[in-house]
């Protein structure tokens, strides 16, 4: 059975992983999750928490070549990434946020299997930047997420956010209203690290999934995965 790695960029993502994801996809067929911290959350404020890419990378191609047995992902933001790492930049000019991920995503499988070489196998490498920021999938039920922060007041004030947008994942990555930005500016003490693994907790991956296409996509691709490495 393959073991996944998911490399995020801090320790909300990594409480996320393990409170969330580890149980459900160990279900699929991974022997074990782990996720690995590939960014520093305490440089968000002044470059988005994660390093260059070229540095990410060699992460990813370390973690794999130590363990053929293992998968590789990713679990970052779109909003704040480089403009350095492949596609980002083109991404910008795609409509809607799936096609932004999409051309992203492709952008970053075809450069580190370019990398990695002939010999490697690119299902040992699946890509997920979320649209546009972990704290959009917490607008897949904004009553869940105003009583996991206790504050069941701004209920109303979340729904009002996500009401603006299709779906959660379309709230947009402008530095004014992305989606950490429109919760502080309805609850200025609103804090990432314990606030938002606690919200996602009390949502639900059923709700997130349900609401946010594109997170759906990546663990369907995942539960699909130790199948097809399987036949491969």
């Amino acid at each position: 059975m393959p073991r996944l790695l998911v490399h995020v960029e801090g320790k909300t993502e990594e409480i996320f992983v393990s409170s969330l994801l580890r149980e459900h996809l160990i279900q699929s067929g991974f022997e074990r999750i782990d996720a690995r911290v590939v960014g520093n959350a305490r440089l968000r404020e002044r470059r988005g928490g994660i390093r260059p890419w070229e540095t990410v990378r060699r992460e990813i191609l370390k973690h794999l070549s130590e363990d053929s047995g293992a998968v590789a992902t990713t679990l970052v933001d779109y909003y704040a990434l480089p403009q350095s790492w492949p596609g980002r930049a083109a991404a910008s000019n795609q409509h809607g946020a799936m096609q932004k991920a999409e051309h992203l995503e492709s952008a970053l499988l075809s450069d580190l299997t370019r990398t990695a070489g002939p010999r490697f196998n690119p299902r040992r490498f699946v890509p997920f930047v979320v649209m546009h920021e972990f704290e959009g999938l917490l607008f897949s039920h904004p009553g869940n997420f105003a009583r996991a922060i206790n504050r069941p007041d701004l209920a109303t004030a979340f729904a009002t956010i996500r009401g603006q947008f299709a779906t959660p994942e379309d709230i947009n990555d402008s530095p004014h209203t992305a989606p950490s930005k429109q919760i502080l500016g309805v609850h200025p003490k609103y804090q990432k690290p314990t606030l938002g693994a606690q919200a996602a907790i009390e949502i639900g991956l059923a709700t997130i999934r349900q609401e946010c296409p594109h997170f759906n996509d990546w663990l369907v691709r995942l539960e699909k995965l130790p199948a097809r490495l399987e036949m491969s």
